[in-house]
């Protein structure tokens, strides 16, 4: 069995426990983040509140979310708010006998003293089915209020009556205020730093990024920083002390100025001349700076119209894919999809045939060339259309050898105006020749001059 930090007589703030720990809140009213578990009358809420007198024991829960995002914390406040024991066990070196012995503990606990007892599980989803089997007599029966904490679906790790018999609560990663919360509290309070350094703002925002929306790693990353400030004799933990005490360098990315912007420029320029690893250098430096991989994702699905387009015409539901993908899986696995999609695109033959086209059209819309529609291929399916003309004439390609009807499409002012001039390369260089043959066969010469 792991002792747990928080067994009977310790104290998450004992003398020499990490900063992450000591900092870990006392109250709900202290929890950063996660407002959404915390409404009145949601689970949680419900749980943590629950009397202490005798009676049926709180439910169980199963808390699904990223690391440093507050299981442990939740578990922890669900304990001391309904004075019931805190046992912790984690499922990487925790087998079927400990389970089955801190069960025997609980039950002993509640029938001999009417105490009952809070099982922590941490990463839940490492059990095999058997151990999980283990836990269910306990659950089913209330001799524990198991909470359960996992960073992956509970839905494909966790055998189906324990969560049927559980409710699910799904945390969410720590937004960028919610850390720099987390951070300042730490720096001030005197269970934390007690003010003996002071964090600079560039310091802070690196730790910020580099947390990646976990709470205990950007307090074991401000611990280590201020460590280091104070045995070089300073107070002040600043961005040189935090880059050398976590061994990460900051990118000099702002999210918000000329960074942002050059920096994106320079990764579609470079996407845009095929140079792949170019490309990937500014992904790689907009991912570490924190930049919104949406964002990029955006900028990915236009170039490959803008700049791609026909010449390789996978490009577009490539890019599309990898949207997708990042907006399925989030960060930091989204990574792959953007990298896949980034040499990909650097990689297929260019062409801005379509882009040049579509501009083409819009000029001469702006400039008046219009006309009306040719009155064969006005709409025609409603009372007295017939008796305007309307489809009068109309040639049904389907009904023509070849699918290819030469008739008038445009309106009388466009003429024999071309717009989409494919290009040699890529596969655009078929489109090339079929649009060629498809202008002669609708009556118009390839260049563009009547046939």
């Amino acid at each position: 069995m792991t002792a747990s930090l928080f067994d009977e007589g310790a104290s998450p703030e004992r003398a020499g426990a990490p900063l992450a720990v000591r900092m870990r809140p006392r109250t709900l009213g202290e929890v950063v983040g996660q407002q959404h578990l915390l409404v009145p009358g949601s689970p949680l809420r419900r749980l943590v509140s629950a009397a202490t007198e005798a009676g049926p024991g709180p439910t169980s829960v199963i808390l699904w979310g990223p690391p440093g995002t507050g299981k442990t914390t939740l578990a922890y406040l669900v304990s001391t708010a309904t004075g019931r024991r805190f046992q912790e066990l984690s499922a990487v070196n925790a087998g079927v006998k400990e389970v089955r012995a801190v069960i025997e503990a609980a039950r002993d606990a509640l029938g001999m003293h009417g105490t009952g007892t809070v099982l922590f599980v941490d990463e839940v989803h490492r059990f095999s089915k058997t151990q999980q089997d283990a836990l269910l007599p306990a659950v089913e029966n209330g001799w524990v209020t198991l909470v359960a904490a996992t960073t992956e679906n509970p839905a494909f790790s966790v055998i189906s009556p324990l969560l049927s018999r559980s409710v699910l609560l799904t945390l969410a990663s720590l937004t960028d205020d919610d850390v720099r919360a987390v951070l300042d509290r730490a720096v001030a309070e005197p269970r934390g730093l007690d003010g003996t350094v002071e964090l600079t703002e560039d310091a802070r925002e690196h730790l910020v990024r580099i947390a990646g929306g976990d709470a205990r790693r950007a307090l074991t990353s401000l611990e280590a920083a201020a460590g280091a400030a104070l045995d070089s004799g300073s107070a002040t933990v600043d961005l040189a002390t935090v880059e050398r005490a976590v061994d990460k360098a900051a990118p000099r990315y702002d999210r918000d100025g000329d960074q942002h912007y050059d920096v994106i420029s320079a990764y579609i320029k470079s996407l845009r001349g095929s140079d792949a690893d170019a490309a990937m250098h500014y992904l790689a430096r907009m991912v570490e700076a924190g930049e919104d991989p949406r964002f990029i994702a955006r900028r990915l699905i236009i170039l490959a119209s803008e700049d791609i387009g026909l010449a390789d015409p996978s490009a577009l539901p490539l890019a599309v894919a990898a949207a997708q993908a990042v907006q399925l899986i989030g960060m930091p696995e989204g990574f792959y999809a953007l990298s896949h999609a980034t040499i990909a695109l650097a990689l297929a033959p260019k062409s801005n045939a379509v882009t040049k086209a579509m501009g083409a059209a819009t000029e001469d819309l702006r400039r008046g060339l219009i006309g009306p529609v040719p009155p064969h291929l006005r709409d025609s399916h409603y009372a007295r259309a017939g008796d305007l003309g309307h489809g009068k004439g109309y040639v049904y390609p389907h009904d023509v050898p070849g699918a290819v009807a030469a008739q008038q499409y445009g309106p009388d002012a466009l003429g024999d105006r071309r717009y989409y001039w494919p290009t040699a390369y890529g596969a655009e260089a078929r489109y090339r020749e079929v649009s060629d043959r498809l202008r002669v066969a609708l009556g118009r010469g390839p260049s563009g001059d009547s046939g």
